[in-house]
């Protein structure tokens, strides 16, 4: 029994609406087949089951076995990034992953650097770790490029667009704030501050801007926008608001690297940690056009080997054939994984991961990825926790019957999610 954590049974699989014969029909029609299978120039084409699929990515998110603390940033690298707009959340994604983790110990890392956040794959926050932060911005780079093409269209010029990128990376030499940053570009511009609409979340507040021409851009665009060109993360909080900085000028021996050899090793890192997988499912993590993604996906082709999955027609790297042939099927341990955990978001359709009649209840309006409950590498139903002074509640809905030993590994998590989070008595409800 790994890591001390409780077993489900290996009989029949949680949350699923369907029967067990019809969930590849399920598949194919939600989409398994857009576009071309991927293609690849070895002439055998292996085949395994999805048992074996869960089994390889558990292992490679550290799903199926924790990592020691001090591997913290091994276990970042693994999973490609911890999607961290929000902080807590990216914290508990990485509790689920590395053994005996205290917050303190990821607060410890970014404050030494060694990990950071920054906007990369879909143009969301990720702590990622720091020396590789080229590859995760230089990477997913196209997207930003697609906002530079709209700025074009609303009449700046490429020169106007040249000169306030410039300004933009210039003002970011240090920890600076979005109003800082925007009044910095704007007075090396020689240009007003302007007030604008922002909505994000619910939100419409009013914010500053740079006025360039008709166009108004605010700090977090002129960020954006700062990310096609250069590298920016997020530098230390001034108590709530957050300071903007770029990479060269934060992180200790910074190492850039070319826009195609960053897309390139994206690529790789994507699919041990997601593989099997189509140039369908990484361009969507990655947040870029299928035809881009193709044509990274063409760079690699030597590199990477066909499979089929009970019929799906997907790839890993050929490197990655022999583990996946050897992943066992032996029932995996439960896990609890918070809002946005990476594990929800590496492919385009996710009938492998939480049956279709549930889809929404995971997968909600405007980007919100519920907190969910795994067991055997699927989702078996959503959790939630509350503190009230010494006592945690941890209540779970679950999509269907749960054995005893399922059971058994939600309370088991909920005593490691209690002493991660400051040792408080649990309480654990499933309904």
């Amino acid at each position: 029994m790994r890591d001390g954590t409780a077993r489900p049974s290996s009989g029949k699989r949680p949350g699923r609406c369907l029967p067990i014969e019809g969930v590849q029909d399920a598949k194919r029609n939600l989409g398994f087949s857009r576009g071309s299978p991927p293609t690849a120039t070895h002439a055998r084409t292996a085949g395994v089951t999805w048992d074996q699929v869960v089994a390889f990515r558990l292992s490679r998110h550290f799903l199926l076995d924790r990592a020691p603390a001090r591997a913290l940033t091994t276990v970042v690298r693994a999973m490609a990034g911890a999607q961290a707009q929000v902080v807590s959340a990216a914290h508990l994604s990485l509790w689920a992953r590395v053994h005996d983790l205290r917050p303190e110990d990821v607060q410890a890392a970014v404050h030494a650097r060694v990990l950071v956040r920054a906007w990369c794959m879909r143009r969301t926050l990720h702590l990622v770790p720091s020396r590789d932060l080229a590859v995760f911005i230089r990477g997913t780079a196209r997207r930003a490029e697609r906002e530079i093409r709209w700025m074009c269209g609303k009449g700046v010029t490429e020169g106007e667009l040249d000169t306030l990128i410039g300004a933009a990376l210039d003002a970011l030499d240090r920890p600076i704030t979005g109003r800082e940053l925007v009044d910095r570009v704007a007075r090396s511009l020689g240009v007003r501050v302007r007030a604008m609409r922002w909505g994000g979340w619910g939100s419409a507040a009013k914010i500053p801007g740079v006025a360039v021409g008709r166009v108004t851009v605010p700090a977090r665009y002129l960020l954006t926008l700062a990310g096609a060109r250069g590298v920016v993360c997020l530098g230390p909080s001034r108590g709530v608001e957050p300071t903007y900085v770029r990479a060269d000028a934060w992180i200790p021996r910074w190492r850039d690297l070319p826009q195609k050899d960053a897309e390139r090793r994206l690529l790789r890192w994507y699919l041990r940690a997601f593989g099997p997988a189509t140039p369908a499912d990484f361009a969507r993590w990655a947040g870029m056009t299928l035809s881009d993604a193709r044509k990274i996906w063409a760079w690699e082709e030597r590199d990477i080997a066909p499979v089929t999955v009970e019929g799906w027609p997907a790839a890993v790297l050929e490197n990655d054939l022999r583990p996946l042939r050897a992943a066992g099927t032996e029932p995996s341990p439960v896990r609890l994984l918070p809002y946005f955990d990476s594990f929800l978001l590496g492919h385009e359709v996710r009938a492998h991961l939480v049956a279709a009649c549930h889809h929404k209840r995971v997968y909600r309006t405007q980007g919100w990825i519920a907190p969910v409950v795994l067991v055997n590498g699927r989702v078996a139903g959503l959790w939630a926790h509350v503190r009230d002074g010494r006592r945690l509640r941890v209540s779970v809905t679950r999509f269907g019957a749960l054995s005893r030993e399922a059971v058994a590994g939600i309370r088991d998590e909920a005593d490691r999610l209690g002493r991660f989070l400051g040792g408080p008595d649990v309480d654990v409800q499933i309904a």
